[in-house]
């Protein structure tokens, strides 16, 4: 089954450019809603042990730092500046996710046109199984967003959301190592499910 489900063991998760400078410009989704599916989707791969990777580009001149709130959710991981557009181009960012040894990327960023959609061909082509969070992912239009999806999947990347990232690692709700984090994360990014879980957990009572 781990060459059909992803595994925390087997993964990375690869932040591109996740900067306000960026998400100013982002008009395939709701940007509030984009930021709260890749503070879920940072906090799953805390909440895993999963390695994260993060870069920045032009964060002196025009996109700013990491998002603060994304940082905040993950203060210990420090964004690799660069300044090409694609990650996977930059020496010491390629070095870090390469340094993780996890041969399965889970990609989150800004722009999907570009910033995510190069480093994933790359990433494809040098062998890595790749998966890109569609929802924690920002385009510039709903249609061009959608068209560099589509060219990644057809570059055999797999297209994902963020709660199907976390239930995916989580798989079964007895594991109890994890259960409370993911728990906590559903509750707080889940929207109706979140709310439901919430509900269930204070108001059933098993006899």
């Amino acid at each position: 089954m781990s060459d059909i489900l992803i595994e925390p063991k087997d993964c990375a998760l690869v932040l591109v450019d996740q900067q306000a400078g960026l998400a100013f410009g982002v008009e395939s989704m709701d940007r509030q809603m984009l930021l709260n599916n890749v503070i879920a989707l940072v906090r799953t791969a805390s909440v895993f042990g999963m390695p994260i990777v993060a870069s920045t580009s032009a964060a002196k001149v025009y996109s700013g730092p990491l998002i603060p709130a994304i940082q905040s959710a993950v203060p210990e991981v420090v964004a690799i500046e660069r300044r090409n557009m694609n990650v996977w181009e930059d020496d010491a960012a390629r070095g870090a996710i390469v340094a993780t040894g996890r041969r399965k990327l889970i990609f989150s960023g800004l722009l999907t046109e570009a910033c995510v959609t190069f480093p994933v061909l790359s990433a494809r082509a040098a062998g890595y199984d790749v998966q890109v969070v569609g929802d924690a992912c920002g385009g510039l239009t709903r249609v061009s967003h959608n068209l560099a999806m589509r060219r990644m999947e057809a570059a055999g990347a797999k297209p994902t959301s963020w709660i199907q990232v976390l239930l995916e690692l989580q798989r079964d709700w007895t594991r109890r190592e994890t259960y409370e984090g993911a728990r906590a994360i559903v509750e707080a990014h889940a929207g109706g499910y979140g709310i439901g879980l919430a509900y269930a957990r204070d108001m059933i009572k098993l006899t």
